[in-house]
């Protein structure tokens, strides 16, 4: 009996790549199909690449000339910065997938579909529930960037499932992904010098370890697993919590002002602060993983704070800025805030000369 034969699209980010590297090595899969509109940067083992952009219906055709079963779409970007502008995300995340989908549905050789969503489809926001199971309805309907096209794709996957019912569809709403080499927002916000935190607020963080993550997508990809799920690392991590942990200064920047420092932080090539991003820091979210448990058997190996300690390791943020190098750029970013003096080029040239201070 042949192997499976898979689809893995995003293979030219880390994630994506490492996905079809374990696939490949897999005694199960007979062959690995890694798409994307430019070359990998990593090892995908092996797997075969394709240059292909899924907002191109030629997807179907790749598809077809490969015989492919299963498809795990992990293409879908979380920053504009990725994509080159928030317009070109958009295609990518949401014209990307519609014709990703397209193509499935015409494929009778499709099996398996694995979708990598987020939990920012639930939102976030002050009347949020202490955890969200899969059947909670956003109280805080997300409005913008990833976490609304994501809500977009999860529609366009739940028309197709209803359309091919002989197709094993599972999305997984992850957490935060955070590990040694992932490339995310949190990573980048973790990474700052000092850290604007929203002033009176102490938001509540999940975090999935890297290689739990594409654990459970590998499962999934070898076994029959239809239905959305919850994937976050056991317990819940305070954001003051983790900025502890991490040995990181803290700017604590009052609500109305948290768009603007974040735009300093953004233009200063730093981190993309988005307003979806801004709401989850101020509230923060927490996932209840029961279902993922219970009929898949899978509980991750690293819990969150653990997940949260290695990646501190890994990227060396376990080291403290000097006393008096932080609160100079405390006394800085605050006497802005206080009277919008300080202009953005100064600020902007005083985050990356402490940045490069750190690397």
């Amino acid at each position: 009996m042949s192997g499976r034969v898979v689809l893995v699209t995003g293979v030219s980010r880390h994630l994506g790549s490492r996905m079809a590297a374990i696939l490949s090595r897999d005694p199960g899969v007979e062959r690995v199909v890694g798409v994307d509109i430019v070359p990998p940067r990593e090892d995908i083992g092996g797997a075969d690449f394709v240059r292909a952009d899924i907002r191109n219906p030629i997807i179907g055709k790749v598809i077809a000339a490969a015989g492919v079963d299963t498809v795990v779409h992990m293409g879908v970007l979380s920053t504009p910065v990725q994509a080159g502008g928030r317009v070109t995300m958009k295609e990518i995340n949401v014209i990307g997938t519609m014709q990703l989908l397209a193509a499935c549905q015409k494929a009778e050789s499709i099996q398996r579909l694995i979708v990598k969503s987020t939990s920012s489809v639930y939102g976030a926001g002050p009347k949020d529930p202490a955890m969200f199971t899969e059947d909670t309805e956003p109280r805080s309907q997300p409005r913008s960037g990833w976490a609304k096209d994501s809500v977009e794709v999860e529609s366009y996957v739940r028309g197709f499932a209803r359309r091919r019912r002989d197709v094993a569809v599972t999305t997984f709403r992850f957490a935060n992904f955070i590990g040694p080499k992932v490339d995310t927002p949190m990573a980048a916000y973790f990474g700052l010098p000092v850290v604007p935190t929203v002033l009176g607020h102490d938001a509540r963080l999940q975090f999935v370890h890297e290689h739990d993550g594409l654990e459970v997508i590998r499962i999934a990809a070898l076994g029959e697993h239809p239905g959305t799920y919850n994937v976050a690392g056991d317990g819940v991590l305070m954001l003051s919590q983790a900025l502890r942990l991490a040995g990181k200064a803290i700017l604590p920047v009052p609500t109305p002002m948290v768009g603007m420092v974040g735009g300093w932080f953004r233009r200063a090539g730093l981190a993309d602060f988005s307003p979806e991003q801004i709401k989850f820091l101020t509230y923060g979210r927490g996932l209840d993983t029961t279902r993922l448990r219970e009929r898949i058997g899978f509980v991750p190996s690293y819990t969150t704070r653990d997940a949260f300690i290695e990646f501190v390791h890994e990227r060396g943020l376990d080291h403290q800025l000097p006393k008096h190098q932080a609160e100079a750029i405390e006394r800085g970013i605050a006497h802005a805030l206080g009277t919008s003096t300080l202009s953005e080029a100064r600020l902007a040239a005083r985050l990356r000369e402490e940045a490069t201070g750190r690397a």
